[in-house]
C-alpha cells in the first residue's frame, strides 16, 4: 500500500471544453436527495457543465441497496458514467467486466497521497490501483450537541471522558424535559452505529478484525465485542417513541430545534446546522463520541465507468478534474457539510467542526475506513441485520446477537 500510494500524484486535466466543441452527456450515479447534499451536488454540476459537458441525474433512495442497483444497470446495458459507490467488490466486479477505470495514472506528478489524510489515501486502492476520487470526508460517529441546550443544562458534553460518564447525565437532561440523544431507528442508522462503537470500543486491530477484507472469527468471544452490543442496548433504550423508522436529518432537526440535546451519527449532519443558518462552535458543538480509541471515517467517493468512447472517457477525467479540484472541495464541503478531503483546501473555508475532523484523522492511528470501503458487502450486510434486530427486539440478548454473528460468519465466510 505504501509503495503504491507514494507513487500517486495529482496531474490535473482540467481546462475548458474547446470552442464549438459537442457538450459530452454524463450520466451520474448517486444515493443523495437531501437537500444539503443537492447543493453539493450541484456545486460539481455548475463546475461541469461549465467545461461545456452535461450533467443527467439517476437517483435512488439511500437505503436500497445502491451497489446491487448499480450492477443492475450494468448488466442491463445502461450503465452509469459516473457513480457513487465505496464498496471495492463493485470494482472489482467491473474490472472482470472490461469496465472497471484505473485511475493511478491520473493522481501522478503532484504528490496526490501527501495532501489526503490517511483514511482517504487508503481508502482511493483497490487492488494496488487507484479506483476512486474522493469527494467528501465524513466521521461516522460524530456527536453533535446543542451549545444552547448544553448551556441551559449546565452540562458540557466536551467533557466527557467516556461513554458510561455520557450516560451518566442523561437522567438530569430528562427531567428538564429534553430527549438526551436523538437517534434515526432504520437499519443503516444502527448498523452505522454499530461500528462506530466498535471503533470507539476496540481501536483499529480490533475494528479490522470483525470488518476487514479477511474477519478473525475468535474477535466475537473477545469482552469488547460483548461491550459493542452491551452498549448498542443502552443506545436503544435512550432513543425516544418517535425514533422508529426516523429519517436522520428529521432526527437532527430534533437537536437544532432544542427538543434533544445531541445526535451520533456521520457529520454530514452538519450540513443540516448550516442549512439552518446555524455556525459551528457558536451553535452547536462536535465531538467523538467521548472515549473514542478511533473513530470510522465515512470517504464519499466516485467511480468512473472504463471502456468507454474518446469523447464519454475525457469528460469522465473532466469530472474527476473538477472533484479533485481543492477550491471546489471547499466549496462542495461547505454545503454538503462535509470536511474537505484534501488538507490543502483553502482554510478560511473550514469550519470549527471540519478543523476538528481533520485535527482527529490527522493521526493514522486513531482512524478507521468505513465498513463499505473495506468488508464483504454481503458480510456487512449480515452484521447490519444482527444489529437492526437486536435493537428493535428489547428481549433479544447479548448472546443471542453474538450467537447469531457467528453463524452468519460461518455461512458467509466460513
Amino acid at each position: 500500500m505504501n509503495r503504491i500510494l507514494a507513487g500517486i500524484t495529482a496531474a490535473m486535466l482540467a481546462g475548458a471544453a474547446p470552442i464549438g466543441a459537442q457538450a459530452t452527456d454524463l450520466v451520474i450515479y448517486h444515493t443523495w436527495s437531501a437537500p444539503p447534499e443537492v447543493a453539493a451536488l450541484n456545486v460539481l454540476k455548475k463546475n461541469l457543465e461549465a467545461k461545456g459537458d452535461s450533467w443527467t441525474d439517476i437517483a435512488i433512495p439511500h437505503d436500497t441497496g445502491s451497489n446491487v442497483n448499480l450492477m443492475n444497470l450494468v448488466a442491463g446495458g445502461n450503465p452509469p458514467n459516473l457513480f457513487m459507490e465505496s464498496n471495492p467488490g463493485v470494482y472489482r466486479d467491473l474490472t472482470k467486466a472490461g469496465l472497471g477505470r484505473p485511475l493511478t495514472d491520473f493522481f501522478k506528478d503532484h504528490g496526490y497521497p501527501d495532501k489526503y489524510p490517511d483514511a482517504v489515501a487508503h481508502s482511493m486502492v483497490v487492488d494496488d490501483q487507484v479506483m476512486k476520487v474522493p469527494t467528501a470526508l465524513h466521521i461516522d460517529g460524530m456527536v453533535y450537541y446543542s451549545m444552547d441546550v448544553a448551556k441551559k443544562l449546565g452540562i458540557d458534553p466536551a467533557a466527557w471522558k467516556s461513554l458510561d460518564e455520557m450516560f451518566a447525565d442523561f437522567d438530569k437532561i430528562k427531567a428538564a424535559g429534553v430527549i438526551p440523544l436523538a437517534v434515526g431507528g432504520q437499519q443503516w442508522q444502527v448498523g452505522y452505529l454499530t461500528h462506530a462503537l466498535a471503533a470507539t470500543i476496540g481501536g483499529p486491530d480490533f475494528f479490522n478484525k470483525i470488518y476487514g477484507e479477511k474477519p478473525d472469527p475468535a474477535v466475537f468471544d473477545t469482552p469488547e465485542f460483548r461491550q459493542v452490543f452491551d452498549y448498542l442496548r443502552k443506545f436503544q433504550q435512550a432513543a425516544d417513541e418517535g425514533s422508529a423508522n426516523r429519517e436522520w436529518n428529521l432526527t437532527t432537526n430534533l437537536v437544532i430545534t432544542g427538543k434533544a440535546l445531541m445526535q451520533i451519527h456521520g457529520d454530514w449532519m452538519k450540513g443540516e446546522w448550516l442549512a439552518a443558518g446555524k455556525t459551528a462552535g457558536k451553535d452547536f458543538g462536535c465531538i467523538q463520541i467521548p472515549g473514542a480509541k478511533a473513530v470510522a471515517a465515512s470517504v464519499d467517493s466516485w467511480g468512473l465507468l472504463g471502456g468507454q468512447p474518446a469523447d464519454k472517457d475525457k469528460a469522465e477525467l473532466d469530472f474527476a478534474s473538477i472533484v479533485v479540484d481543492p477550491n471546489v472541495q471547499a466549496e462542495f464541503a461547505k454545503a454538503k457539510g462535509s470536511t474537505p478531503v484534501r488538507l490543502d483546501a483553502p482554510q478560511d473555508s473550514l469550519d470549527a467542526c471540519s478543523k476538528e475532523v481533520l485535527r482527529i484523522v490527522a493521526d493514522p492511528k486513531h482512524q478507521v475506513q468505513n465498513p463499505h470501503a473495506i468488508s464483504d458487502a454481503d458480510w456487512e450486510n449480515s452484521i447490519w441485520d444482527v444489529a437492526f434486530n437486536f435493537w428493535s427486539d428489547p428481549d433479544m440478548s447479548v448472546d443471542d446477537a453474538i450467537a447469531k454473528i457467528k453463524e452468519n460468519y460461518t455461512t458467509i465466510l466460513g
